[in-house]
């Protein structure tokens, strides 16, 4: 009995290892591949909430006009707080796909890949549920213009909108919209992604793909390609949740101007009024060139990180739960 006792524990550290290394290389992956991107994230985010410094203002025009009045560094104003809520963010999400992958698998059929959109978009819910409010904080941040500071660091934006604005709820306003669009773009990233590996392997690996000891199946995808099929999912997901991206953002910044407060509450009231003041181009879609050229390179970039770290950790076997 003593025995299987001690295996039985054997077996649950090695599971807590497998678990750990892979919320390490979640993490890793989220914070390069948000650095990456760090300059026209600020840009979109201008863009979205239409500042009035950017208001008519395009991608380079914008970034031209953040270094000529507050300087290279600015552009990556708000990426301090990105960074602490992108690496417990994208831990939990590429942990919890994962785990839910496996729970899925074979579900609809061996040759289905439904059970990659499902295990992406649950694992796209879980992660902003846990890390929400931090986004809501790096957003207040990364509006600010030099001069007009309202809030100084991460902990005073976020007690100033808890005390201010209305508690917890404050926090997580433009959760409902967020959600919405979380399912659409976690869930086509997840999936793309990995159709898109699994294209390459069965299909194309002699331009694909190159040995790997390390791996079960002996080869894994090259970097090139990794990029390639986390650029391509990062574009497909972005095209179908946009405008929800949109309307999250213009109620994290509601309070940020007397005349958007309004919008802080209701989502459906919040899509009204960007259609009937914008329009479809200007309004839902607003910024929608640079949300591309951003996100393509950050979804390539952090897939390619995850695959990378998974197989310098030796996990490209998976979890097990």
């Amino acid at each position: 009995m003593s025995g299987l006792k001690t295996e039985t524990g054997g077996g649950q550290s090695i599971q807590l290892s497998l678990v750990g290394k892979n919320l390490l290389c979640g993490g890793i992956a989220g914070m390069v591949s948000k650095t990456t991107v760090a300059p026209l994230d600020r840009v979109k985010i201008l863009l979205q909430a239409h500042n009035h410094h950017h208001e008519n203002h395009g991608v380079f025009n914008g970034i031209k006009h953040i270094i000529k009045r507050e300087g290279y560094i600015a552009l990556y104003k708000g990426n301090g707080a990105q960074m602490v809520r992108i690496f417990p963010y994208a831990a939990a999400q590429f942990t919890s796909f994962e785990i839910y992958k496996k729970y899925l698998d074979g579900i609809f059929g061996q040759k289905s890949h439904i059970d990659k959109f499902l295990a992406g978009a649950a694992a796209g819910l879980t992660a902003v549920l846990l890390t929400y409010p931090l986004d809501t904080v790096r957003a207040r941040l990364a509006f600010q213009i030099s001069g007009e500071h309202v809030y100084t660091g991460i902990l005073h934006t976020a007690v100033s909108i808890f005390k201010d604005e209305g508690g917890v709820r404050a926090l997580y306003r433009g959760f409902t919209p967020t959600l919405m669009g979380m399912v659409p773009y976690a869930g086509l990233s997840f999936y793309c992604f990995e159709y898109l590996k699994f294209g390459c392997i069965k299909y194309l690996p002699d331009w694909t793909t190159r040995p790997c000891p390390k791996n079960t199946g002996g080869i894994v995808l090259t970097i090139p390609a990794k990029l390639i099929c986390g650029g391509l999912a990062g574009a497909v997901a972005q095209s179908f949740s946009y405008p929800l991206d949109v309307t999250r953002r213009r109620m994290q910044l509601a309070m940020m101007k007397p005349e958007t407060h309004h919008l802080g509450e209701d989502m459906f009231k919040t899509l009204k009024h960007i259609y009937s003041d914008h329009g479809i181009i200007k309004g839902l879609f607003r910024g929608m060139s640079i949300n591309y050229m951003r996100a393509i390179p950050m979804v390539a970039v952090s897939f390619s990180t995850y695959e990378l770290s998974k197989q310098l950790l030796g996990l490209d076997t998976g979890l097990v739960v």
